[in-house]
């Protein structure tokens, strides 16, 4: 493999400790909640392995950055972590600014494990250096379609905001539906308001809205908007991008925000270490760990394995992912090429789609699961 120069300051030289940078959404625009429950599972994960000892005597140091959503601000984030010495990259949420985190890591011959986000084309060419442990959009909407068409949806509006991740997931969408008798409509919340959204659903006798849009706005008044609307009372409202898992969709939307089945990537049951994390990550949290959460903990445990087996050498390090066998919360972790894919990627993830039971919105049903 081609190792890119390392930029200035790349080499580390205090030598107590080994670091790994984390990208973590921790502020507004970006989805802060889901970057709380990241951070949690990425710092549980750290002080688990440096209670076994560390990497090789040496503790395991996070060096958190703040994205806030921003691309920018993570490619930033990258220069200076790279430049700090950091043995590999972790983290991240948003699927667009993992993107420009992963372009950027690979460029400068860093490791990065992705932990979260779910864009295809993570980067835009194939490359040795970046590992993925979320499913593929296309992978994890195609199963959230199949859930649609089992449910007897055909006719599905989407209402949608400008973005890359939005555009890609309505086009996974289409293009599955489409040859089994479904349908697209897209509706976008740039240009209409929740009663006109309301009436365009009407219009084209949408029996499934599903929401491609930023959370708490403009969908937590869509949802207000649609629930009271008597001419919707039988319309589905869906939520593949998982808004629903965290306590925050049901604070804002309480009843209103239950029935609603959203994508999440955990089995069916956990077994002895997920229970077991599961259980310390609520302790974290104050609440039940979401699905993000795990995904922290599992790309740690992931990333010192790696370490402990091949040492801080960044070109080492990347060169190893296709050897990973890695017990995770949520199941053995190995990665492989997948076809369409740019990076390294667990192929095995668990994929379910899940909604809060109207009858008590604090309990997730399992609908479906591929």
């Amino acid at each position: 493999m081609n190792t890119p120069p390392s930029p200035p300051g790349a080499e580390r030289t205090d030598g107590a400790t080994v670091r790994i940078g984390a990208l973590v959404p921790l502020t507004r625009p970006g989805w802060a909640e889901a970057g709380r429950h990241l951070l949690a599972g990425l710092e549980l994960a750290v002080g688990e392995v440096n209670d076994a000892g560390g990497i090789a005597g040496r503790p395991l140091e996070l060096v958190v950055r703040d994205t806030a959503a921003d691309p920018q601000k993570a490619v930033a984030a990258v220069d200076e972590l790279a430049a700090l010495g950091v043995a590999a990259l972790a983290g991240e949420y948003h699927s667009v600014v993992a993107r420009a985190a992963a372009t950027r890591a690979a460029a400068l011959g860093v490791p990065f494990l992705c932990s979260s986000a779910v864009l295809d084309a993570l980067t835009e060419q194939p490359t040795e250096w970046v590992a993925r442990l979320a499913p593929p959009q296309s992978r994890g909407w195609r199963i959230y379609a199949d859930f649609l068409l089992g449910a007897g949806h055909r006719r599905i509006a989407v209402a949608t905001q400008p973005s890359v991740y939005w555009a890609s997931g309505t086009r996974i969408l289409r293009d599955h539906l489409a040859p089994r008798g479904g349908s697209v409509v897209e509706l976008d919340m740039s240009a209409l308001d929740p009663t006109a959204l309301c009436d365009a659903l009407v219009e084209h006798r949408a029996t499934a809205l599903l929401l491609l849009v930023g959370h708490p706005d403009p969908a937590v008044p869509i949802v207000k908007s649609v629930r009271r609307d008597q001419r919707l009372a039988e319309i589905l409202i869906g939520a593949p991008a998982g808004q629903p898992e965290f306590a925050g969709w049901a604070t804002s939307l309480g009843d209103d925000g239950a029935a609603i089945p959203f994508l999440r990537y955990l089995p069916e049951r956990l077994g002895p270490l997920g229970a077991r994390v599961a259980t310390a990550l609520g302790e974290r949290l104050g609440e039940a760990p979401s699905f993000v959460a795990f995904e922290g903990y599992d790309t740690v445990a992931v990333l010192a394995e790696v370490l402990r087996s091949h040492g801080t050498d960044r070109a080492r390090t990347a060169a190893s992912w296709p050897r990973v066998a890695v017990e995770g919360t949520r199941g053995q972790i190995q990665f492989s090429r997948t076809p369409g894919i740019s990076v390294w990627q667990w192929g095995r993830t668990p994929v379910q789609v899940v909604d809060r039971d109207p009858a008590e919105p604090g309990r997730f049903r399992i609908l479906h699961t591929g």
